[in-house]
């Protein structure tokens, strides 16, 4: 067994090293010299790039249903910090900038959590990745580059109900893992995000419609048992099309090869591979 982490060693030592964390980040910001949003507008741009809605609880084996319900207040505090957000050439967007520092003073609760090194367990403003999964699905089909993002590594629950491709999530952490990304078009675009009747929705819109459409495929998806692990395995693609010429393009974005943390009883056993 090798040595601990400092921030493993008390409660107290993780709040150091999560300071610590915040406190380099925020120079490294100062440093970096980003142009960040300023302007918000209540009325949309004209063009629908892409809209998307996600469900917000769902009842998933081991979790507090409470920290669901609290997600929906946490998303809701997010949701109204976003909503609007133009986003000007050269900008870049980051969502612990427009959201905040996300305490009980502010009104966040206590919602699900994911760590790489805890696995499951909960924090006040937990649940707030999924507002970095849908920024992330709407810049996925739109030529906004993407500048951070952190891959949810582990497969932690079944795909029951999952309406996009497995991979295309991504990880938050105030303020050390954020996720970005930089306008660099040569018009505004704009984020929308509000919740209805149980789910996260958002749009991302422009004042011109943008020259390529997109599709997120998932390919080859199955599951492979290595050694007394199972893992989920597929690829990922970007199928890119010119409006103008219809000539197409397909990226490979992710190779998914992730670890599976729930019960392997409840993998399909038609999508296990044995070769």
């Amino acid at each position: 067994m090798g040595r601990k982490l400092f921030c493993e060693i008390s409660p107290t030592a993780y709040k150091i090293s999560v300071c610590k964390g915040v406190i380099l980040r925020s120079i490294q910001d100062i440093l970096r010299h980003e142009k960040m949003p300023q302007v918000r507008n209540a009325q949309p741009l004209p063009h629908i790039v892409k809209s998307h809605s996600s469900l917000i609880v769902r009842h998933l084996d081991g979790v507090d249903l409470q920290l669901q319900q609290n997600k929906k207040v946490n998303l809701q505090l997010a949701a109204d910090a976003i909503n609007g957000t133009i986003i000007r050439p050269g900008e870049t967007f980051s969502v612990w900038n427009a959201i905040g520092h996300p305490t009980e003073k502010r009104g966040f609760r206590e919602g699900l959590t994911i760590s790489g090194t805890k696995g499951l367990g909960k924090g006040v403003g937990g649940g707030l990745c999924q507002v970095a999964n849908m920024i992330h699905w709407l810049v996925l089909h739109s030529t906004l580059t993407v500048t951070e993002m952190h891959h949810h590594s582990d497969a932690l629950f079944p795909d029951e109900r999952r309406r996009v491709p497995f991979g295309t999530g991504t990880s938050i952490f105030y303020k050390t893992l954020d996720y970005r990304f930089r306008n660099d078009t040569a018009q505004d675009v704009q984020l929308l995000m509000w919740l209805e009747d149980g789910f996260l929705c958002g749009e991302l819109r422009s004042e011109h419609p943008m020259p390529y459409s997109y599709r997120i495929v998932e390919e080859d998806h199955h599951f492979r048992k290595e050694g007394d692990q199972y893992y989920r395995i597929s690829r990922v693609y970007r199928i890119v099309t010119d409006r103008e010429t219809g000539a197409k393009k397909k990226e490979l974005i992710l190779n998914n090869h992730s670890k599976v943390l729930y019960d392997p009883e409840k993998i399909p056993k038609e999508q296990i591979r044995n070769d």
